[in-house]
């Protein structure tokens, strides 16, 4: 049975909105508008969520200038926030170079696109790069904890800076613990990496040297720094240490909250995804503007839509930069 399809005594589709276009715009450019502003909800969702879940556990949050402070080819420097604020400079850079692209492709100037479209795929590709570069340094981890077996995190420190658990433990494992193998593990499974420091090397480290205290992960509301405990109150806290943390996950997080580390992963990943959508889009967009496509059809518009998801894409990060990295 054929479906009966209505046709406007004008003789125009009726798909087509009787020929008028919706502020001016193609459909395909709706149709981004309208992916845009579906996506732009579903990250209003994911930060609203850390947004309420960060105020719930104000007390316990890591602060950022103390998590994020590594910069490349700068070891043991103490850099906060300044990659981050790079990573953010080159993605801004991007949309500048996509801006001057669409433009290029209004003039109908090929080689001028082709241009900027190289430069904003491999600003979008170093962006990509150093947030893979971030995720090591902080699933690694700088210092290295201890957690308590009420699911607090210690932290050490020295001078009333944050120390490494290699800066002052000492001594071999008493535990005789080994990392299991599929050779010689339990029903032939492989675990995960152990941590390198025992709970009795860390306990006997701290009590011999009276210069090291304990940090909790507790902030004072009047410092907006985290409590630094006494030689006493340390003592007592790391006699109910259970488990030494080295980096993050999504089990665990030597920074503190380990919801912290749960919206990192999900909230930089989902968002890395997009940008990594958006290059390879970008890169087949590229090759059909060298081979011609583009000049055939007569206009360039496949280059504004892409620009339009890059710009969002963009605009997202600077609300997570300023949400997670900077408030």
């Amino acid at each position: 049975m054929e479906a009966n399809i209505a046709i406007p005594e004008d003789g125009k589709e009726t798909w087509s909105g009787g020929g008028q276009r919706p502020f001016g715009a193609s459909y395909g450019k709706m149709m981004m508008w309208f992916f845009i502003v579906s996506d732009a909800l579903t990250f209003t969702g994911f930060l609203a969520a850390y947004g309420l879940t960060r105020f719930k556990f104000i007390d316990s949050w890591p602060i950022a200038d103390e998590v994020f402070t590594h910069f490349p080819g700068l070891h043991g420097v103490h850099a906060p926030m300044y990659y981050v604020a790079l990573m953010t400079f080159i993605l801004i850079v991007s949309s500048v170079t996509m801006v001057l692209a669409v433009d290029a492709g209004h003039q109908k100037k090929q080689k001028k696109v082709a241009w900027y479209m190289f430069a904003t795929i491999i600003f979008g590709i170093i962006f990509v790069g150093s947030q893979a570069w971030e995720w090591k340094n902080f699933i690694n981890g700088s210092y290295g904890a201890v957690k308590t077996t009420d699911g607090k995190i210690l932290q050490f420190v020295k001078d009333g800076h944050q120390i490494a658990l290699s800066d002052f433990v000492v001594g071999e494992r008493t535990d005789g613990r080994v990392q299991h193998e599929r050779e010689n593990g339990l029903w032939f499974e492989k675990e995960g990496t152990i941590a390198t420091y025992s709970i009795a090397q860390i306990q006997n480290s701290y009590k011999s040297n009276s210069e090291i205290l304990v940090r909790s992960e507790l902030i004072d509301p009047v410092t907006k720094q985290k409590i630094i405990l006494s030689r006493e109150e340390g003592l007592a806290q790391l006699a109910k240490t259970k488990l030494v943390v080295e980096g993050a996950n999504l089990q665990v997080n030597e920074y503190g909250n380990t919801i912290f580390a749960d919206f990192f992963f999900f909230i930089t990943g989902f968002h890395g995804f997009h940008v990594l959508s958006g290059i390879i889009i970008n890169i087949i967009i590229f090759f059909n503007v060298i081979l011609g496509t583009y000049e055939r059809r007569g206009h360039y518009e496949m280059v504004e839509k892409v620009g339009l998801y890059w710009h969002f894409v963009d605009l997202v990060w600077v609300f997570v930069f300023t949400f997670f990295y900077l408030v």
